[in-house]
């Protein structure tokens, strides 16, 4: 029987108490998964030399790992990001009732009812030192819906950039290779599509699409009563799913299995105009603007045009064009 308790002190507690449940249980754990994969193939791609890009133009060599070192750290630093998300959450406006002055509720109600929430979840909730915007506003589910939307940015860049490396696979890129799924289109034998990463870049735009949902409905907590709650809700809940279920399937089913294609990557750094950039210090920029210039009419490499022009011994221009040598930081730092 109802003696303290109304739609708008239980209907907002209830919100954060599924939204914090879901991110602590299922996005934070499918996370970690993720970090944990990106971060093995980080170690398994250490040696592994691949050219970089900017602008989607040849850039400085990198080591395949170094990538992947990047993509674990935007994870990493989203996983902090979701973390952050507890503080307030974790406050329940139960002990409000209707707009906030708590008004026929007894003192005791609220501390043993949050107490009682915190047993059956495992999860430390309280009340929250302000009822009124606990009831009126839902900025917590703003906040949130924000950095799910970073995570879903996050994602997205990584998947594109996998799926850019995967390209071809004779006439694209064809950096890296991808497990094998749904072999085949409706018209070209034989074609691999990148499906889960497709996949991704789907839940990714779903996410962002419901942030701003979730933003309009932010705004619209008119006086002591947010209206749309349950549109809020049902797009927060949706984006948390989406996300570890996404993130998951991608471990299972595609980052795991990547290979790197270790001859065509070497292939592509040897004919790259950009390493010409380590021949800046010692010949000056005109010169190597120069060389790759030439390189690049002729059909040549840098080494090449290098040894043609004799700027530097055999020996000397080895270690200067050593592409593992420019993936290590600070090379051209005195």
């Amino acid at each position: 029987m109802n003696k303290c308790q109304s739609s708008n002190d239980v209907i907002p507690s209830a919100i954060h108490i599924s939204a914090l449940e879901s991110i602590e249980k299922n996005l934070i754990p499918a996370l970690n998964d993720l970090h944990k994969a990106l971060t093995a193939k980080v170690k398994q791609f250490h040696r592994v030399l691949k050219i970089g890009r900017t602008h989607l133009q040849d850039a400085l060599p990198i080591r395949l790992g170094q990538e992947f070192s990047g993509y674990a750290s935007q994870i990493e630093h989203d996983i902090s990001r979701v973390k952050g998300l507890r503080r307030h959450f974790r406050e329940l406006a139960l002990g409000g009732t209707a707009v906030g002055t708590g008004l026929n509720a007894p003192k005791a109600f609220a501390p043993l009812a949050i107490r009682k929430i915190s047993e059956l979840t495992g999860i430390q909730f309280v009340r929250a030192n302000n009822p009124f915007e606990a009831i009126a506003a839902r900025d917590a589910v703003v906040e949130a819906s924000g950095q799910l939307k970073t995570i879903a940015v996050s994602l997205m860049k990584i998947v594109n950039d996998l799926r850019w490396m995967a390209s071809g696979p004779r006439c694209g890129l064809g950096e890296i290779t991808l497990p094998t799924l749904q072999p085949g289109s409706s018209i070209m034998p034989g074609k691999v599509n990148p499906v889960i990463l497709e996949s991704v870049m789907m839940i990714c735009a779903t996410v962002m699409g419901h942030d701003v949902a979730i933003n309009i409905g932010g705004q619209h907590g008119n006086f002591e009563l947010n209206t749309m709650m349950p549109m809020m809700t049902d797009h927060l809940l949706e984006s948390v799913e989406l996300l570890a279920n996404g993130s998951r399937n991608l471990v299972d089913r595609c980052i795991s299995g990547i290979e790197a294609n270790e001859e065509r990557i070497v292939s592509l750094i040897e004919e790259s105009l950009a390493v010409c950039t380590s021949l800046t210090p010692i010949i000056g920029h005109d010169a190597a603007a120069n060389i790759a210039k030439e390189a690049f009419s002729t059909g040549k490499t840098v080494r090449q045009v290098s040894r043609e022009y004799k700027v530097l011994p055999e020996k000397e221009l080895s270690r200067v064009l050593d592409p593992i040598r420019l993936t290590k930081p600070g090379i051209f730092s005195k």
